[in-house]
């Protein structure tokens, strides 16, 4: 078996078939083409879509995110469509787009669980005016902070900073430190340490210091 059929490209084809691979020189995955989705939600309706995307797929995906750009302008370039300053799509805080992902680790599983609610969320604001219809955060580490602190179940941006800083640091190291859930022990001694170590497993220390960064 090899790394494309770990991340399930000949499915995600099947899905798409207007999507395709691009001939590159780099070591990552480009697919590129028109993504048509059809995205519903109870409140919301139904709705069809299509958009001409470009798909960066990291070489050690799923432990890292692809970056996706929309190529014909559909999506306006301001903050108010989370698109950012070098022309990537905003899909969301990059843990929570990575704890989404976990669930289906395909390129199936990122584009139902990250990229068609995002461009869901655009075409329903682009037909009927207001916000997402899934809610949105503040723009840059502000927004992720509030997004992280409901994430790890804590009560202010501070404590989920200081988690952000323990998951890039070695097990060992961070067991010794005072655990920021706020009780008066040790991380290592508490039970939110459960919670810290799922997270462990989503990626390695360096793209957890790449989060303050």
């Amino acid at each position: 078996m090899n790394n494309y059929d770990k991340i399930g490209l000949h499915e995600f084809l099947r899905s798409y078939p207007r999507m395709a691979v691009k001939p590159a020189s780099s070591p990552e995955l480009h697919i590129e083409g028109l993504f048509e989705f059809t995205g519903s939600s109870a409140t919301n309706g139904s709705i069809a879509d299509c958009y001409n995307l470009s798909v960066v797929v990291p070489s050690i995906f799923p432990r890292d995110l692809p970056i996706v750009e929309e190529l014909d302008h559909k999506v306006p370039r301001n903050g108010a469509y989370h698109v950012n300053p070098g022309g990537s799509l905003c899909l969301g805080s990059r843990l929570r787009l990575l704890f989404e992902l976990a669930r289906k680790p395909t390129l199936v599983g990122f584009a139902d669980n990250c990229l068609v609610p995002y461009l869901f969320g655009v075409s329903h604001k682009l037909r009927h005016g207001g916000k997402f219809p899934f809610g949105e955060l503040p723009h840059g580490l502000p927004g992720e902070l509030i997004d992280y602190m409901n994430l790890f179940g804590l009560r202010t941006q501070e404590q989920a900073r200081i988690v952000l800083r323990y998951l890039a640091i070695k097990k060992r190291r961070a067991n010794k430190l005072p655990c920021p859930c706020g009780c008066s022990r040790l991380l290592g001694a508490c039970h939110f340490n459960r919670r810290v170590r799922q997270f462990r497993k989503l990626a390695e220390r360096s793209w957890f210091r790449s989060l303050s960064s």
